[in-house]
């Protein structure tokens, strides 16, 4: 019972409450696509480098959190020459003392998240945020834009259905793979002895994960870079097709290690675009959404995205737990056959086919060819907005100036003259040109088609 009571607590109520607005930070830090592209890169580095050195180090804690038994053995009860019993080729354990053991380590782990979240809270800064309060300086607060009114403008746009249904697959195939990691591995590999065990395969599942941080360290380098060449939304497609074809190699052989281990690398390479650039695309889709109605829907966006990347967890370990439950998993039957052909497709085939779905839907992602019309259209929506209420416009820059200094506002400028030039050289190209007013002409008829006046 309690845990039952202490589970839907903190994914019910405690976690959807800090992970809501904590996913909304990137979108809610800069109009600068860029800046944004590196802030997702650093805050979703930072959260899969706490989750993949849980998954390293966990596996190796495996025999301090649980115990082995050694009194009041079962009939049966065979000595190995780790100095562990055995049944039936299955390790024998103490639930009380890997009870109390587990009750420590999962209080200290609590105190850490207090602490992390605490230190979060007096160290951010929203300023697309602040930029619409600014605007208003003086008035009474803008009211938020009913639910409602939020749905209509989500439910009608391509692009923020794209990366919803993105959103579902990317977390639904992740924790659908790290829920089943271990079974996976100690139904697949037994140990020297030829003997399954909890602890073989928790060391398995341990280098499984070490081997898979390496990529997903070297993307978060490549990845900022590979998006400023091609496009957030490309370098996503191109992750998924890397990321099918490893599955498709583990799904070929899941008993063969070293193919195992060469299917999770492909995966891990493929999906680092994903890891690292979504929460930034999904901030130019927010961007596109207030250039052509006029409002912003980060409070829809971020509970729907919340709800999505909380939900995931239980909605994966139900899918395993079913499985489990269907092909008689014991602890003392952790190899059977009816195992060692279910785990391959949890711990593999789920998430291939998650990103065989990310790759289709993403031959439609465009929104970032519309960067720039959003931006500029922004800006003209705010200038108007002030005029018409006789207030004073004040720029990004200008607030950047006031509150952090001139150097960072120099530094703003600079940026902006670079872009500037950079898009120059690149409508000098005949080509270009016409393209980027082919782009101009779809987005004016998007915010025409809405009511909205044309750039």
């Amino acid at each position: 019972m309690c845990i039952a009571i202490g589970y839907n607590l903190w994914f019910a109520i405690a976690y959807p409450m800090y992970y809501t607005p904590h996913a909304a930070l990137v979108s809610l830090s800069t109009r600068n696509s860029k800046d944004r592209t590196l802030l997702a890169t650093l805050s979703n580095a930072t959260m899969l480098a706490a989750m993949g050195l849980s998954t390293m180090i966990l596996p190796f804690f495996l025999s301090l959190l649980f115990v082995p038994q050694t009194t009041n053995l079962p009939e049966g009860a065979v000595l190995l020459e780790s100095g562990e019993y055995a049944l039936n080729g299955v390790v024998l354990y103490d639930a009380v003392a890997s009870y109390n053991h587990w009750k420590i380590f999962v209080i200290a782990l609590t105190a850490i998240t207090v602490i992390g979240a605490l230190v979060e809270f007096m160290f951010t800064r929203e300023r697309v945020t602040e930029e619409s309060m600014a605007q208003n300086e003086g008035a009474a607060p803008a009211k938020a834009l009913p639910i409602g009114q939020q749905a209509k403008i989500c439910f009608s746009d391509k692009f923020w259905i794209i990366m919803m249904v993105f959103f579902f697959c990317y977390q639904l195939g992740g924790m659908a793979k790290n829920v089943s990691q271990l079974y996976f591995c100690q139904a697949m590999f037994p140990n020297a002895d030829g003997v399954y065990t909890i602890a073989n395969g928790g060391n398995i599942s341990g280098f499984l994960a070490i081997i898979g941080a390496i990529p997903t360290a070297i993307g978060m380098v490549a990845a900022p870079i590979l998006a400023n060449k091609i496009g957030k939304g490309k370098a996503i497609f191109c992750g998924a097709v890397l990321a099918v074809a490893g599955g498709l190699l583990g799904l070929f052989a899941p008993d063969n290690l070293i193919l195992v281990y060469v299917s999770f690398i492909l995966k891990a390479l493929g999906s680092t675009p994903a890891m690292y650039l979504s929460m930034a695309l999904l901030a130019d889709v927010l961007d596109h959404q207030e250039a052509i109605h006029g409002k912003r829907t980060d409070g829809l966006t971020m509970t729907i995205y919340g709800a999505i990347m909380a939900g995931m967890t239980g909605v994966a370990t139900g899918i395993l737990n079913i499985v489990l439950s269907n092909v008689n998993y014991a602890a003392d039957n952790i190899s059977s056959q009816a195992i060692r052909g279910a785990m391959p497709w949890v711990f593999i085939g789920v998430e291939t086919f998650c990103y065989l779905v990310i790759f289709l839907i993403f031959i439609f992602m465009g929104v970032e060819k519309f960067g720039k019309f959003d931006h500029e259209a922004i800006v003209i929506d705010q200038k108007a907005a002030a005029a018409a209420e006789g207030r004073k416009y004040i720029s990004a820059e200008e607030k950047i100036r006031l509150e952090e200094g001139e150097e960072a506002y120099q530094a703003e400028l600079k940026r902006q003259a670079d872009a500037k030039a950079a898009e120059e050289k690149r409508l000098s190209n005949p080509d270009e040109a016409k393209k980027d007013a082919a782009i101009r002409q779809e987005f004016n008829a998007l915010r025409k088609a809405h009511g909205r006046k044309e750039l």
